[in-house]
């Protein structure tokens, strides 16, 4: 006789497969090998690759990329490279979501699916596997189809100004100059961090995706474009550890 209370192999809870693919290509004009930079002892690239890794929350972490010596360090530091991107999808004007559809892609035609698919930037080295996980889980619990990471602005774009051609400022909202900061609604920016997506947006149904946003504090955020950004967020990360910021 079945035992009522114990879950049989088709109700038992299904174990989601998730899927952290990298975007890291060779080519990069204002920093030189930006991917691979030496960043406080280690590859820039490393440390979002040990980040996913650590988390546990990844059946696959794999770097696309179209450059043999970025593949071996990722190799190095545990992350797969189970094919080299294609020089089409490794360009200036290549956006990460086409490249990240195209590693769903390649894998689905190698037989592996994925229900959650992590967009991992290879220039997110102040992100914790703290806030990773809880936004994968907020992911999930909201079943989105699409989360990114976002941050705080950190001055009110109510009062954003531009200057016309004499040089003089103008306000962009002139009601709003004359009001609180804490009056003014708060608003977010892409914190260039992390994507987690479901299987749809790469398999379009024609029905709209569930949207979701995960916050992250600011001292965790930074672009990294310029080389004065590279210094900068390696004193900051530094900072960051000494203080135990969260």
């Amino acid at each position: 006789m079945m035992d009522q209370n114990k879950p049989s192999k088709a109700t038992a809870a299904h174990k989601p497969r998730r899927l952290a693919v990298i975007p890291a290509r060779g080519g990069s004009t204002r920093i030189p090998r930006k991917n691979i930079v030496d960043f406080n002892g280690k590859p820039l690239l490393a440390w979002s690759i040990e980040t996913a890794l650590h988390s546990a929350l990844f059946t696959k972490v794999i770097v696309s990329t179209d450059d043999a010596e970025i593949a071996a360090i990722a190799r190095q530091y545990g992350a797969q490279v189970p094919f080299m991107r294609t020089a089409n999808l490794a360009d200036h004007y290549t956006g990460t979501f086409a490249v990240t559809k195209d590693a769903v892609q390649q894998l689905s035609a190698a037989g592996e699916e994925y229900d959650c698919i992590c967009c991992l930037y290879a220039t997110a080295p102040l992100l914790t596997v703290k806030h990773l996980q809880a936004a994968c889980a907020r992911f999930e619990q909201q079943q989105a189809d699409y989360l990114y990471a976002c941050c705080v602005y950190p001055f009110p774009i109510q009062r954003a100004q531009y200057f016309d051609d004499s040089g003089a400022p103008h306000p962009f909202m002139p009601d709003c100059m004359a009001m609180r900061s804490q009056d003014l609604t708060k608003a977010y920016q892409d914190a260039g961090q992390f994507y987690f997506y479901s299987r749809r947006p790469f398999y379009p149904d024609g029905q709209p995706w569930i949207c979701r946003a995960y916050e992250m504090p600011r001292h965790r955020v930074i672009d990294i474009d310029e080389p004065e950004d590279l210094k900068f967020a390696a004193a900051l990360a530094r900072a960051v550890q000494e203080l135990h910021l969260d």
